[in-house]
């Protein structure tokens, strides 16, 4: 059993890092063709249809691109499909979620304090929540808001809002926040699965037919594509916030992650506005560090949880059985003596304000929710304390792995 759980944490490193290549790639790539698409130039020479053209020199090698308002003449004979990056980011991240927080729901997702929810029914709102917004999202673009794209994003980011306030009433500040992340990265891959590429399957599809593709499909993709273009940025502080517990296990979480999403729109002006030749609107970080500022502020304002409402709470069974079996009391004063100064509701020490990723470790129910956690980073690996900075000692971390894998049994 334990090398069954040191097996799924490993497995979930293997799919963290899939996740994070494929989304520099998807990543990479969107900001660079956005860029592009922003510094094209008109020029008397191009080809007919063509919109404009972009000179570029990277690695030593000049490059030439030529963009066509619509398509050229007659389809080409090899074309490079950009679409595998935004769907093996999604698929990669939903793996994740479900290997971090639907395995360990009760640790990572519910918080029993705001919605006593069971496993199954925290992963079936986990699962539904997620096509929500990409249904309401795709039936505001058909609609004729198309047309009015500035009132399509501020009831988009009204929509967001919402979304974060939901998740939080139920799950936890982590899992909110992550959740929210994913919320947003399912319209951002369905925009290119469902409208972007289909789109332009269709424009293919008429010129090898010989017909000329209408220019409309290339006008609604390129407005998904804008879209995602200023979301992508809050998308990345979302999925890093769960390192983060001045972000998550705060109060104001939620208003936190809204402001973020205007940051993310603050950012990617200026460097659209310039790749767009208008200048450096410089006035744009101004607001971005003022909107930072005022995340900082919020991270700090909350109020700490009560110790003994903590302990009210009843341990599950599970936690009933980790907290019974042979070997507690030795792990668990172990973890009192070497770990609860910083992971707890009031860290005694010096520069820590929260509890590292908001794990507390100071009451019985809290080790045993936390007893996996325990003992990979404590018990079978030398990870915690950072440094080893309270001296742990081997028999230490001997009496924390004879605890779990006596629970496992």
């Amino acid at each position: 059993m334990y090398d069954l759980v040191a097996f799924w944490d490993w497995a979930g490193f293997a799919v963290r890092w899939l996740h994070v290549i494929t989304a520099m790639a998807w990543i990479g790539a969107s900001f660079y063709f956005i860029a592009l698409d922003l510094m094209l130039k008109p020029n008397a020479d191009l080809p007919e249809g063509a919109y404009g053209e972009e000179w570029e020199v990277h690695g030593g090698g000049f490059y030439h691109t030529v963009k066509y308002l619509v398509a050229p003449a007659r389809m080409p004979e090899h074309l490079t499909w950009h679409k595998w990056q935004s769907y093996t980011t999604w698929l990669s991240g939903a793996a994740l979620l479900m290997i971090v927080y639907w395995a360990g729901a009760e640790l990572y997702l519910i918080d029993a304090n705001k919605a006593d929810l069971a496993v199954w029914q925290g992963i079936l709102i986990s699962a539904a929540s997620l096509t929500i917004g990409w249904i309401i999202y795709d039936f505001l673009c058909k609609s004729p808001l198309a047309n009015q794209p500035t009132l399509l994003m501020v009831l988009l980011f009204v929509m967001l809002v919402v979304m974060g306030w939901g998740y939080n009433q139920i799950f936890t500040g982590r899992a909110m926040m992550l959740h929210l992340g994913a919320f947003t990265a399912t319209i951002m891959t369905a925009n290119v699965f469902f409208i972007i590429m289909p789109n332009q399957r269709i424009v293919v599809a008429d010129l090898k037919a010989g017909r000329i593709p209408d220019a409309k499909y290339g006008k609604i993709a390129k407005l998904r594509s804008t879209h995602n273009n200023y979301l992508t940025l809050p998308v990345i502080f979302l999925m890093l916030s769960n390192h983060y517990p001045l972000a998550f296990a705060t109060e104001w979480n939620w208003i936190i992650a809204s402001l973020v999403f205007l940051m993310g729109v603050t950012i990617r002006h200026f460097f659209n506005t310039m790749h767009a030749g208008g200048g450096r609107p410089y006035w744009t970080w101004a607001v971005t560090t003022v909107l930072f500022v005022l995340i900082i502020w919020l991270s700090t304002a909350s109020m700490h949880e009560d110790v003994d409402t903590a302990e009210a709470r009843p341990m599950t069974p599970y936690e009933t059985r980790l907290a019974t079996a042979d070997g507690f009391e030795d792990a668990h004063d172990v973890v009192l003596g070497r770990c609860s100064m910083c992971h707890a509701r009031e860290p005694a020490w010096d520069g820590i304000l929260w509890a590292p990723k908001g794990v507390l470790l100071e009451t019985e129910a809290d080790v045993a929710r936390n007893a996996k956690a325990i003992y990979l980073q404590a018990g079978i690996s030398h990870a915690m304390p950072p440094a080893n900075i309270t001296y742990m000692e081997p028999e230490d971390r001997a009496a924390i792995v004879r605890w779990y894998r006596a629970s496992q049994m």
